[in-house]
């Protein structure tokens, strides 16, 4: 037995007790997350320029200059006189090139192909980028826990989105087709958004600790991230419609606002048979529906912020002003495009305005599901 103990004995004379361990949560392989992070930066980076380098593609016309696909060959442009007129004549048993640029020089035809190669060869840079990244963190065995099928998933929509864009150029090089299908433009567009997208919201995740945001999706405030994710779809939509615009030129076809030549509606919207292929092909009806779905997403805008203005977060309500600030320009920019019936300039700066408009309604999407620690005071 132990003898008895003085009440005035010093504590902490004897061996020192074993520091409690840690929670489960955070503890184990942590992964290199702030490296991917930034790879990911990287690799949003250029989806935003391989988005915009496509708008300009398709701006300029130069979408069908390269008539065939070769993912490995391809990537080395024309060396030589011989290989330019090679090029060139491929180009010439088009029918871009027989109903609509016969008699184009072969500088002129230079001019165009190296929009098409620049934005092939763009396409590989990523390729390249993000597969250079995956195999080197998942050697080094510092991809955290549940992020290796994310990661691969970038990959492989990746590859898919040049499987589509050959998809959509091969439409253009068919029987009677001056330009690619509006569809498949539409889709192609959808998808290198949906890329953007997904690589911002891994890199606003990869920010914080999973131990911080699993705190943090305790304040989620429901209600408002369901509102911020029907908003982000209904953006995403009203891209889809703005592909379709652009794919068969309808932003040139009424230049007046806020009604279409003399009237609300285009005038005869449905003279092509079938029906449904008004909304595809007639210009008119094809710019009244990206109008009308413009403004009905700036109304949702509205109610989303306003019921933002409520948020407790100081950085949620901020985030869902910037959104609404952005929605205001990108409408303006929507009417000036119009008006100046879809000048280059004034085009690409509105698919510029497409991509940050999303981008920050992602951002305050993660804020109200995801909202960071305040203080009181705050």
């Amino acid at each position: 037995m132990s003898g008895k103990r003085s009440i005035f004995e010093e504590v902490g004379g004897g061996e020192k007790a074993a520091a409690p361990a840690g929670g489960m949560i955070g503890s184990g392989r942590r992964g290199a997350r702030g490296p991917i992070r930034l790879w990911l930066c990287l690799l949003f980076a250029l989806v935003a320029a391989m988005i915009v380098v496509g708008g300009l593609t398709r701006l300029t016309d130069s979408g069908l200059s390269i008539t065939e696909w070769a993912p490995v060959s391809g990537a080395l442009p024309p060396m030589g006189d011989a290989a330019w007129n090679a090029e060139f004549d491929a180009y010439k048993a088009s029918q871009e090139y027989q109903l609509q640029n016969k008699g184009m020089s072969l500088s002129e035809f230079k001019a165009i192909f190296w929009w098409e190669w620049g934005h092939r060869q763009l396409g590989r840079v990523i390729g390249l980028v993000w597969a250079l990244g995956f195999v080197t963190f998942l050697a080094a065995r510092k991809i955290p826990p549940g992020w290796t099928g994310r990661l691969l998933a970038l990959g492989a929509l990746g590859g898919l989105q040049g499987a589509i864009g050959w998809w959509m150029v091969s439409s253009g090089l068919e029987a009677g087709m001056t330009d690619v299908a509006s569809y498949r433009l539409a889709i192609h567009l959808g998808l290198a958004f949906t890329i953007l997208a997904l690589i911002a919201w891994f890199v606003l995740l990869l920010g914080r600790s999973e131990a911080d945001l699993l705190q943090a999706r305790r304040g989620r405030e429901a209600k408002l991230f369901s509102m911020a994710t029907g908003l982000m779809h209904f953006a995403g939509l009203q891209i889809l419609f703005g592909a379709l615009v652009a794919g068969i030129d309808a932003g040139r076809a009424f230049p007046t606002w806020p009604l279409m030549g003399d009237g609300f509606f285009p005038p005869d919207p449905f003279q092509i048979t079938p029906l449904w292929r008004n909304f595809f092909e007639d210009a008119g009806l094809v710019q009244f529906v990206h109008r009308m779905s413009g403004y009905l997403l700036f109304v949702f805008g509205i109610v989303v912020w306003r019921r933002a203005a409520g948020s407790p977060n100081r950085k949620t309500r901020f985030a869902f002003n910037a959104v609404m600030a952005m929605l205001v320009l990108q409408v303006a920019l929507g009417i000036m495009t119009v008006l100046y019936s879809a000048q280059l300039h004034v085009a690409i700066t509105h698919q510029i305005g497409a991509i940050l408009l999303l981008v920050l309604i992602v951002r305050a999407r993660f804020l109200a599901g995801y909202p960071p620690a305040q203080s009181v005071r705050g």
